[in-house]
């Protein structure tokens, strides 16, 4: 059974509240849109067709929960034109009231990237591949984005068809032309996967070697970690704090998964691990200084079928509650048990946090900042997804099924 917050310390409470108030979430914005999984996509009438239509989804999700202010963009699908198209982004900024986050670069869908895009052994494509990089940090400057995200497909399916030590290199070399360009306030958030598409190996497969490239790269890069990215049973609050002790945690790739990569909605699958992960970052800001924004949280989720827009506030809600539980913890008093071995006690400590329902307190934390105490009834209260499922149903009719 959940504890009520009603008996808790108003310290408790009051910390929970400070913790809430340095919590910001980006939401992505391929997460509206009708995205597919590998074999075709299910239409949603409600999906958006265009940028104007994610940052009105974006800006709505901003307004239910007060936490969403940026939105990350992938450069091929949002920004078409290249540098050209930030003027657009600009004026749906000023007209929607959040701004462009993160610069995802699109290494992977281009028919050159067959073999391999920063890594392909024709040096001509990785040229490609590496123009397309400075033009990503170069859209990012325009925008006044701090990140680029990047996420490499590139690896091979069979032993011997690639050399993996060249390909090190020329991953490297590439990450410094990157870094390089970049301005000295932006970051390079090198981000890891062990498989998929590429069955046999992955150029950077796991956080030892995207933490091997960031440091090659330069101050500025740094490593993301996905939750959906690691083998099955991976100790991921282990590598948060291990990337935390070398200073290079620069964020997060929020989903969850029962088997790979499912981009299931944040704590749908294992809500304690999320709340271990934000444990282990709160900790570490109790012993170390670290500013708040050096963690860069973010939503990589596409939902194919639930509702767009009530799985994107369904997510944000789920990890502002996981975070407030993560706040409940005493580090002192956990530091204190954990020193002296009591193993049963600091247990239960750390397992009533998680198991306290913090629904109300948070609720009331909204109310305090204006925001409806629950976004999602507010969502479905509010007539919005009906309004766009009659603007967008005719447009979305017309999209094929077809995953391309």
């Amino acid at each position: 059974m959940e504890r009520s917050v009603s008996s808790l310390p108003q310290e408790k409470q009051e910390r929970v509240w400070r913790a809430l108030d340095g919590l910001q979430i980006e939401i992505p914005s391929w997460g509206f849109a009708n995205t597919g999984t590998r074999f075709g996509k299910f239409i949603q009438a409600a999906a958006a067709t265009n940028l104007t239509e994610k940052f009105a989804d974006a800006s709505e999700v901003h307004r239910l929960t007060g936490i969403t202010p940026t939105v990350a963009l992938h450069v091929l699908w949002d920004l078409p034109g290249g540098e050209g198209s930030v003027a657009q982004v600009k004026e749906l900024e000023q007209t929607y009231g959040v701004r462009a986050g993160s610069i995802n670069p699109n290494l992977f869908q281009d028919q050159e990237y067959k073999y391999g895009s920063l890594c392909n052994p024709d040096p001509v494509v990785r040229e490609k591949a590496v123009q397309h990089m400075l033009a990503s940090v170069r859209i990012a400057k325009a925008l006044d984005s701090r990140d680029i995200s990047l996420w490499v497909a590139d690896g091979s399916n069979y032993p011997g068809t690639q050399s993996i030590s060249r390909r090190i290199g020329w991953l490297e070399e590439a990450l410094k032309a990157t870094h390089n360009e970049m301005a000295p306030t932006q970051r390079l958030l090198v981000e890891y996967k062990p498989f998929e598409p590429a069955f046999y190996h992955t150029d950077i497969a796991d956080w030892g070697m995207a933490y091997s490239l960031a440091k090659a790269a330069g101050p500025q890069a740094v490593v993301l970690v996905d939750t959906g990215h690691h083998a099955l049973g991976t100790n991921i609050e282990q590598i948060v704090a291990w990337l935390l002790h070398l200073g290079v945690l620069g964020g997060f790739h929020f989903n969850d998964r029962k088997f790979a990569d499912d981009d299931l909605t944040i704590g749908s699958i294992d809500p304690y691990q999320v709340f271990r992960i934000f444990h282990e970052i709160l900790s570490y800001k109790t012993w170390n200084k670290v500013h708040e924004d050096q963690i860069a949280y973010m939503i990589d989720q596409s939902h194919n079928l639930k509702g767009k827009m009530e799985a994107m506030v369904q997510t944000v809600m789920q990890a502002q509650e996981l975070f407030a539980r993560a706040a409940l913890v005493d580090q002192n008093l956990l530091a204190e048990l954990q020193d002296s071995c009591k193993l049963v006690e600091a247990e239960e400590h750390f397992r009533g946090c998680f198991y306290t329902d913090v629904r109300p307190m948070v609720a009331e934390w909204r109310q305090s900042r204006g925001l409806p105490a629950n976004p999602l009834e507010a969502l479905r209260t509010s007539g919005y997804v009906e309004k766009i499922t009659e603007e967008r149903a005719a447009k979305n009719s017309n999209t094929q099924s077809s995953y391309a």
